[in-house]
């Protein structure tokens, strides 16, 4: 029987459990300094830095990865009729406080980002995304999204695949929207009040 080929790890590659409970509380490697984007670990999966804790989070499925991609098709076409802002997704990594953490989509205003530096995103969005997943439950993203509102981060959008529903968080309170409806726009994001529907297209199609 044919045998995978081994793969060849390096020093700074962190071995994760097989079995464990996520996110995973990682021991950051020699080095490490939160801020600087390039002494951060390889893994194959997702690290956060949060209140002085390196977490660990694995690739996200096919529910989860499909309804990413249906956010970030409508937030970009968004950004590309509204060249004054920019649309960050692959976990858009930002480090706000003391904390590094991405979101599955994020909108900044160009002015705020400034050049290109090939680290965090230093300036809060106005705009961030999180994507319900097997690991990431909607009450864990309202966590996250607390930690947005701290953080500045004006408007915090938690997509529920599974429900095909849509959390917007604002400091105002949280209000829910379901298929068939429109998300309320903000006006710091003139004109981007999607369909519900638009999030989740995939999903959708593959519910038949």
């Amino acid at each position: 029987m044919a045998r995978p080929a081994p793969r060849e790890r390096d020093e700074e590659t962190i071995p994760v459990p097989a079995t464990v409970k996520f996110p995973v509380e990682l021991m950051p490697p020699p080095g490490f300094d939160p801020p600087r984007l390039e002494t951060w670990p390889r893994v194959e999966g997702r690290l956060e830095w949060v209140e002085g804790r390196l977490l660990y989070m694995p690739p996200c499925g096919d529910r989860q990865q499909d309804t990413v991609a249906d956010v970030v098709i409508t937030l970009g076409n968004w950004v590309r009729s509204h060249p004054e802002f920019v649309v960050g997704t692959n976990e858009a990594g930002m480090f706000l406080g003391e904390d590094g953490r991405g979101a599955d989509a994020a909108i900044w205003r160009r002015a705020d980002v400034g050049p290109y530096q090939g680290g965090f995103r230093r300036v809060p969005p106005l705009l961030a995304v999180e994507v319900a997943g097997r690991y990431e439950r909607e009450r864990q993203l309202r966590e996250k999204a607390r930690w947005y509102l701290e953080a500045s981060v004006p408007v915090v959008w938690i997509v529920l695949p599974k429900k095909r529903e849509v959390l917007i968080v604002t400091a105002a309170g949280d209000t829910r929207h379901r298929r068939g409806e429109r998300l309320p726009g903000d006006p710091r994001l003139p004109g981007l009040a999607p369909m519900v529907d638009e999030l989740f297209v995939q999903v959708s199609r593959a519910a038949g």
